[in-house]
C-alpha cells in the first residue's frame, strides 16, 4: 500500500514526568529509520492528573494539516498514564513496551518511581560525568597542557573536522575526559606531533575529513578566506593523515559519519588498549 507523503512535518510530542530527555533521544533513534520530517515537542514534569489533562488538551489541539499525532509517553503514574493515553493521537507507550515484558521475564515488579534515573544524581558515575565534562572543556582546542595524564582519550585533527563536539559528547554520554588538540601547520613544517602530546602518544585518536568538506565547513565560518580554501585543506588534511601513519595513531573520517558513530569507534580503539583508561 502506497501512503501519499505529507510535505508537512508530523508532530510529535514526548510526554514525561520527568525531564523527559531520554525519551526524546530514544524516540529519535526510532524516527530516524523513517524518510519523515518531524516536529518534537516534549512536554515534560506531567505527574499530576490536571496535567495530565493539559497535555492531552495540547495535544487534540494539533492542527490536522500535520496528520495524526505522534505521542510518546514515559509516565508511571497509572492514573496520568491512562488519560494521556486517551489523546486523540498514536500514543506510544514505552514503559508498556519494554518495562511490562521484563517484568514478566525477570519475575519481580519495577519500583514504578517517578523520576528514578535522576534520585542517581548523586552517585559516582554521575559526578564522574560531570567531572569530565568540566576537564574536556578545559582542555578543548588545545587550551591547557595541565593533567593530561588523566585524560582518557586525546583527539587530534585539524581544525573544524569535529574534535570539540566528539570531546564533548564522549564526556557528557560516557565521562569521558576527552581532550583535544588541533594539528596546524607547524606540526606538519616539524614532522611531528606537538611537543605536549609526545608523552602521551598512546592516548591519541585521529580525526580527519574529506578534504572538499572541510572547505564548505570553513567558508561558512571563514568564507573566501585561505584557510578555507580546497588547496590549502587538501594539503592540511593529507599532512595529518600522513602523520597519524607515521606515528601510527589511529583515526577515523568524520566526514559521513555521525557524533554517535564516530564516538562508538574511539571507545572501540581505546577499549582495547588497558594502557589508556588504565
Amino acid at each position: 500500500m502506497t501512503i501519499p507523503a505529507n510535505p508537512l512535518p508530523r508532530i510529535v510530542y514526548i510526554v514525561s514526568d520527568g525531564t523527559g530527555i531520554t525519551a526524546e533521544n530514544f524516540s529519535q533513534s526510532i524516527l530516524a529509520q523513517f524518510e519523515a520530517s518531524f516536529r518534537q515537542i516534549r512536554i515534560p514534569f506531567v505527574d499530576t492528573v490536571d496535567k495530565a489533562y493539559d497535555a492531552v488538551s495540547q495535544i487534540n489541539s494539533t492542527d490536522p494539516k500535520y496528520g495524526r499525532a505522534i505521542v510518546f509517553t514515559t509516565l508511571v503514574n497509572p492514573e496520568v498514564n491512562q488519560i494521556v493515553g486517551q489523546a486523540k493521537a498514536l500514543v506510544l507507550d514505552m514503559f508498556q513496551t519494554f518495562v511490562a515484558p521484563l517484568e514478566q521475564t525477570l519475575g519481580m515488579r519495577s519500583t514504578h518511581a517517578i523520576n528514578r534515573l535522576h534520585h542517581n544524581a548523586d552517585t559516582d558515575a554521575y559526578k564522574n560525568r560531570i567531572e569530565a565534562i568540566n576537564y574536556s572543556l578545559a582542555h578543548d582546542d588545545g587550551q591547557s597542557n595541565q593533567n593530561l595524564v588523566d585524560a582518557n582519550v586525546i583527539l587530534v585533527g585539524v581544525s573544524r573536522v569535529g574534535k570539540t563536539p566528539t570531546s564533548l559528547y564522549l564526556a557528557m554520554q560516557y565521562g569521558l575526559k576527552a581532550a583535544n588538540y588541533p594539528l596546524i601547520p607547524e606540526d606538519f613544517e616539524r614532522g611531528q606531533l606537538p611537543k605536549d602530546l609526545l608523552a602521551h602518544k598512546q592516548k591519541i585518536f585521529g580525526l580527519t575529513i574529506d578534504p572538499e568538506r572541510l572547505s564548505e565547513i570553513r567558508n561558512e565560518r571563514r568564507p573566501g578566506s585561505n584557510y578555507a580554501k580546497l588547496e590549502n585543506c587538501r594539503y592540511e588534511i593529507n599532512e595529518a593523515t600522513a602523520m597519524m601513519r607515521r606515528e601510527s595513531i589511529p583515526w577515523v573520517s568524520t566526514t559521513s559519519k555521525s557524533i554517535e558513530e564516530i564516538a562508538t569507534t574511539i571507545l572501540q580503539a581505546i577499549r582495547s588498549d588497558k594502557t589508556v583508561l588504565g
